[in-house]
């Protein structure tokens, strides 16, 4: 079965490129949620976050705030 991911992202953000690189390589399908281009995708990841930070990575529901390939 495969997971639901989805990553909130900006353009100017390079930890978010790094996230969404790492996935695109290892073959993980994602949907990439500018909150730049739509206030409401923002408000989705603070909300699931309780953070202002990006990139926040929706996995099946598991909230990751960051990225650290480690």
């Amino acid at each position: 079965m495969d997971s639901k991911v989805t990553v909130y992202s900006a353009d100017w953000c390079a930890f978010c490129h790094a996230a969404k690189d790492y996935l695109t390589k290892i073959g993980v399908k994602f949907t990439d949620k500018n909150v730049e281009e739509n206030r409401e995708y923002m408000d989705e990841a603070v909300k699931k976050s309780g953070q202002m930070g990006i990139p926040v990575l929706d996995i099946d529901g598991e909230i990751i705030v960051g990225f650290d390939r480690r």
